[in-house]
């Protein structure tokens, strides 16, 4: 149970929920000669700062200062990314009584990571980790990146994690819950770390995220929009008091996937696309049924419903008593940001289906009126984990290249001159070119 409040986020880019485990690591001390005395981190209860030659994943596995167990699968294979970003790192955590994060041995959860860059260029991005992962997990896939434009750059680990995450807190939702308080604690530690650092505050906070980072980038425009510039979501989980969400299509896709599998059922493939899941993705069902499907039903349901204790395969939401519906409502999302937000999902995303999350929640957004301060690009033949995408080169395409479309568009659109994005479409998957890479955002 956390000291901030007692919660967990949703979903996850749920490979991260099975990453491999982590070894208790041990932080190697590299400091670079005349590295400037490190700020302190408001709240923090523990610190460590070194100044490093390189604080991209180039140098940081060598060094000690990243887990590249959590960061694993997250990627596409031949993704390129920055090197020699000398700078300041800081590991450390905050005040909480849980401790599902082993890293560094310290058996202690709220651990978070702030690089601070040599050449700064007056902005940081905030993030959260996909899935159940820790706070290295976006090193590969924001954090690299960022540190080279000239950002600074902090990650949290939400608070708790694992598959044991619903654990953590006194009533369901608690450990949801605690994600968002998190994210936000760590936002104004950053930014008053920052200032510290370089003399002054932040011109330009981003938040980005993936999968249950991006549900935090959306929760944290929506109510604490005054700490952020902007955001960039990437197929986030959408949880709404009354559905759809991870507890009401994952049931029925389990029920069905096994007659599917086994016969080839037109009742049963017509159920599993009743449920969300796309057509053309049947080739990823598999994979998705044995690795993930029953897996993130169980344990999501352990935290918003601990008492049921049926088959996870019968679980029916709707007739579940209304404290069900009140623990998922103090996590939900209402689409009503105030901030601007760019959004990324893939039409073959086989854990959190399109149809159910993101074109969902545009919708949401839509209807609160914000259409002018969002732009959603649905990504052909894009699927939930990157890592996917060299089992399937000729159906897949990754979404992280168009993420980092996406975050140059939103500094653009953030800027004095407020250069517009790309409208809202559908991107239809390239036929040739380097996938991993390139990405445009005009259709």
């Amino acid at each position: 149970m956390s000291t901030v409040r007692r919660s967990t986020a949703a979903l996850a880019a749920l490979p991260a929920l099975l990453a491999p485990a982590a070894p208790a690591h041990a932080m190697h001390a590299n400091p670079v000669a005349g590295c400037a005395r490190p700020p302190a981190v408001p709240g923090a209860e523990r610190q460590v700062a070194a100044c490093l030659d390189d604080l991209t994943t180039a140098g940081t596995v060598a060094s000690g200062h990243t887990v590249p167990a959590d960061w694993a699968g997250l990627h596409p294979a031949g993704t390129r990314n920055p090197r020699g970003v000398p700078g300041m790192q800081i590991d450390g955590y905050f005040p909480d009584d849980s401790a599902f994060n082993t890293h560094h041995g310290w058996n202690h959860d709220s651990q978070f990571v702030i690089r601070l860059p040599e050449r700064w260029n007056g902005g940081l991005v905030v993030s959260g980790s996909p899935g159940t992962r820790r706070q290295y997990a976006n090193d590969v896939t924001v954090s690299d990146w960022v540190l080279a434009k000239g950002y600074a750059f902090a990650s949290t680990d939400k608070g708790n994690g694992g598959a044991d995450f619903h654990r953590d807190g006194r009533r369901p939702g608690d450990a949801i819950a605690e994600w968002n308080d998190r994210t936000t604690q760590l936002a104004r530690a950053a930014k008053a770390a920052v200032a510290q650092r370089y003399g002054r505050a932040p011109r330009r906070t981003y938040a980005a995220g993936i999968s249950n980072g991006g549900y935090l980038v959306r929760w944290q425009l929506e109510n604490r929009p005054g700490l952020y510039d902007g955001g960039i979501d990437a197929e986030g989980t959408l949880w709404r008091p009354d559905g759809p969400h991870l507890l009401t299509y994952l049931p029925p896709a389990l029920r069905a996937y096994p007659a599917y599998a086994s016969t080839g059922s037109p009742e049963a493939h017509a159920r599993i696309v009743d449920a969300g899941y796309t057509p053309g993705s049947e080739f990823l069902w598999d994979y998705h049924f044995n690795v993930y499907w029953g897996l993130t039903q169980r344990i999501y349901r352990e935290e918003l419903d601990p008492a049921y204790e049926g088959d996870e395969t019968d679980y029916d939401y709707a007739s579940r008593p209304k404290q069900v519906r009140q623990a998922v409502a103090r996590i939900s999302l209402t689409g009503r940001i105030r901030k601007p937000m760019l959004t990324l999902h893939g039409t073959y995303d086989a854990l959190l289906p399109i149809t159910k999350n993101s074109d969902l929640y545009a919708s949401m957004v839509r209807a609160q009126g914000k259409s002018r301060m969002h732009r959603y690009y649905r990504l052909e033949g894009g699927n939930h984990v990157d890592g996917l995408y060299g089992a399937y080169p000729g159906k897949l395409r990754p979404l992280l290249p168009c993420m980092r479309a996406a975050f140059t568009a939103l500094e653009r659109w953030t800027s004095l001159n407020g250069e517009t994005p790309p409208p809202s479409t559908t991107l239809p998957r390239p036929a040739t070119g380097d996938l991993a890479n390139d990405c445009t955002l005009n259709s």
